[in-house]
């Protein structure tokens, strides 16, 4: 049995989760927040704007592409030895690596950053993914935007294929190849190594 993904979104999107009396939200072994995907939209676009004006924008586009890495990593390493994940998505791995990558992704779809799945993958060597509805193609933006996908898969990638964490950062790379946000039907990131 694989991963199922759509059961696995489901299964999370049913889980109950609540903010404590700080207003953090302790949940899959990491704090997670509900901040409106437009303050997240707003603040890269204002920061490429100015990046424009500099001549800085390569700089800064791989600068929010590693903001998201860092957390992509970290948080993902908590995300697959969560409870929550061990109970939902475990018993369905019998594929190894490949099943919890899916099952990453499958939470990354139910947390509603991107409808979002693997199409290809080569194990410790090249992953595909396509993504139908991410938060960053409302971006209003020039160019591709999913900084967010791209640093995260990055991230996943190396948890399933370099060195244990917490040292197996720094492997590999992933480059936006299609967007919805410059016409595309959906995005697709393509993670290899560096």
């Amino acid at each position: 049995m694989v991963v199922m993904r759509d059961q696995v979104v489901k299964a999370l999107a049913e889980l109950e989760v609540t903010g404590n009396e700080d207003g953090l939200i302790p949940a899959f072994g990491v704090l997670v927040n509900q901040l409106p995907t437009s303050f997240w939209n707003t603040f890269s676009e204002r920061i490429m704007a100015e990046a424009k004006q500099n001549n800085k924008q390569q700089e800064v586009e791989d600068a929010l592409i590693n903001c998201a890495y860092e957390c992509g990593y970290h948080t993902g390493w908590g995300i697959i030895n969560s409870e929550e994940f061990k109970s939902v998505v475990s018993p369905m791995v019998t594929d190894g690596a490949k099943d919890v990558l899916r099952g990453a992704y499958a939470v990354f779809t139910a947390w509603g950053w991107a409808k979002s799945g693997i199409v290809q993958i080569k194990e410790g060597e090249r992953m595909v993914i396509r993504a139908t509805d991410y938060y960053e193609q409302d971006s209003g933006g020039e160019g591709h935007r999913a900084y967010m996908i791209r640093g995260v898969s990055s991230a996943f990638f190396e948890l399933a294929y370099s060195d244990p964490y917490p040292d197996g950062m720094g492997k590999y790379n992933c480059n936006q190849t299609m967007g919805i946000e410059t016409g595309d039907d959906f995005g697709e990131f393509v993670v290899q190594a560096k």
